[in-house]
């Protein structure tokens, strides 16, 4: 499983015309699945997610989480995280999980953020969207349960 993580002051997830997601001062993740991905990857970036000191403390320090600052996160789901491009010039998508298990990985994910107290805003699975965001910094945080990070 891999998020990217941006550091917002504001981002938001339209489909349709529509906002269907926004948050204030936060993190926007990006969630890829991969095939192989389990419950303990999701567990393992969820309390990364939500316990990652990114945010400025009162000396400037970056020494607070988006928990601390009680700040809220907008995941969207983003299957393009788990492209292969080592060979050739197209992307493969050959690791990423199949729809039905990315959904509810997806769905597993927001709600594990959400038992740690965190509001927890959404894109729509499967659907076009249109990403708006201020990235605060900027800061943008690579996570990949595979590797630790």
């Amino acid at each position: 499983m891999k998020a990217v993580l941006q550091r917002v002051s504001r981002a938001s997830v339209t489909v349709d015309n529509e906002i269907i997601g926004k948050v204030e001062q936060g993190i926007l993740v990006f969630l890829g699945v991969g095939m192989d991905d389990t419950i303990e990857d999701i567990k393992y970036l969820a309390e990364k997610v939500v316990n990652l000191r990114i945010f400025s403390d009162e000396y400037d320090k970056i020494n607070l989480s988006v928990k601390d600052i009680q700040g809220a996160l907008l995941v969207v789901s983003q299957f393009t995280l788990m492209a292969n491009c080592t060979k050739g010039r197209r992307p493969s998508f050959e690791n990423a999980a199949k729809p039905e298990m990315a959904n509810e990985m997806y769905i597993l994910f927001i709600e594990e953020c959400r038992k740690h107290g965190i509001r927890v805003e959404t894109g729509k699975f499967q659907a076009e969207m249109h990403v708006e965001l201020c990235n605060h910094g900027p800061v943008t945080i690579i996570l990949d349960s595979k590797r630790g990070s």
